[in-house]
């Protein structure tokens, strides 16, 4: 039987190249979206052109009342979500002697908070079948920081303490929770920052380059796996070498 799988911010990236990985390993996949409508229909179309099965619905999954939402239409639709992957995301770069309060809040809101709401609504169903895979996207910058990113260091150094702990508590029910931190990837996000920041981070990247969306998402395929439900609480780097 194949796996319901939620992907939140699946519209493009890191998030398009997940749900696609996942769709091709047999999972009915849910694409969610925030604003971008067409680039999550795109890649519900191709996923479904490539053989696989897949739907976009739109949520704010910072938004506890549109999370509630999501998950009841996935519920009346496909069944309860057994594959979550959450890896919705924003940046509001600034120095901190800079940064307003609303975009300390709204990173949090987006890049940790919707990880709690998210995990604990697929919690119960996940419970209730005695299995589960949950997979949140970090980042290297909460491991090591980032100038210009308190708030968004903060939020994922955040959903790496926030796994573990759910690690602990829903492991003796078949249900994993790990984490994935990626590095500097080909992205819109990365490349909004300019040639020079890029460049200057191959510069320091072990393996000379960035990396894919799709080395990120098979590191997902990986976790969500059977081969993979002896690792729990785990911090799985993606990012040639940038961190060490």
């Amino acid at each position: 039987m194949s796996r319901v799988a939620l992907v939140t911010g699946g519209s493009r990236g890191i998030g398009r190249a997940i749900a696609q990985r996942l769709a091709a390993d047999g999972c009915r996949v849910v694409v969610n979206y925030a604003s971008n409508e067409v680039a999550a229909q795109e890649t519900a179309a191709a996923i479904t052109a490539a053989g696989g099965e897949a739907v976009a619905i739109q949520a704010d999954v910072g938004n506890a009342a549109a999370v509630t939402d999501m998950f009841a239409t996935i519920a009346e639709n496909f069944g309860a979500v057994e594959v979550l992957v959450n890896n919705a995301g924003i940046t509001r770069d600034g120095l901190l002697v800079r940064m307003g309060r609303d975009d300390w809040d709204d990173v949090i809101r987006t890049n940790l908070s919707s990880v709690y709401l998210c995990t604990k609504a697929a919690m119960r169903g996940m419970l209730r079948g005695r299995w589960g895979r949950i997979v949140s996207i970090a980042s290297v910058a909460g491991i090591s920081g980032n100038p210009g990113q308190a708030n968004y260091a903060a939020a994922k150094a955040g959903i790496i303490g926030f796994t573990k702990s759910v690690a602990k508590e829903v492991g003796s029910r078949g249900i994993t929770a790990n984490v994935v931190a990626p590095g500097f990837i080909e992205t819109d996000m990365t490349a909004a920052l300019g040639e020079g920041v890029t460049d200057g981070a191959v510069d320091v990247i072990a393996v000379g380059r960035l990396g894919s969306p799709t080395e990120v998402a098979s590191a997902v395929g990986y976790l969500v796996s059977e081969d993979a439900s002896y690792i729990t609480g785990q911090t799985i780097v993606v990012d040639g070498g940038l961190a060490i």
